[in-house]
């Protein structure tokens, strides 16, 4: 696959949360962030869908920022605040192609 390297990435990890740990999991997003940001973050979104279904958005810079985490080994935060809450989830990436930004 060849894979843009200039372009930004985004993550999406996805879960249905049981109402009485999604106190817990906004905590512990909040937690997350208050952390520190890795280089090449650039915005991450905690989003609230239909029925218990929630996501983690991250924008990276470019794929480069997201493999050099992996690289260094750095555990995928989303992924762990959702394995803490006790919750299955799916993830998966895309690259941005286009888009507008009402700014």
């Amino acid at each position: 696959m060849n894979i843009p390297v200039n372009k930004p990435v985004i993550t999406s990890v996805d879960a249905t949360v049981l109402r009485e740990r999604e106190s817990d999991l906004v905590e512990g997003y909040r937690r997350m962030l208050a952390a520190g940001q890795p280089d090449g973050l650039v915005r991450s979104e905690l989003l609230r869908g239909q029925d218990g279904t929630w996501r983690i958005q991250t924008t990276r810079r470019d794929m480069e920022a997201l493999l050099a985490l992996r690289r260094a080994g750095v555990p995928h935060a989303a992924q762990a605040l959702l394995d803490g809450v006790g919750t299955e989830h799916s993830q998966t990436w895309f690259v941005v192609e286009d888009g507008f930004d009402a700014n």
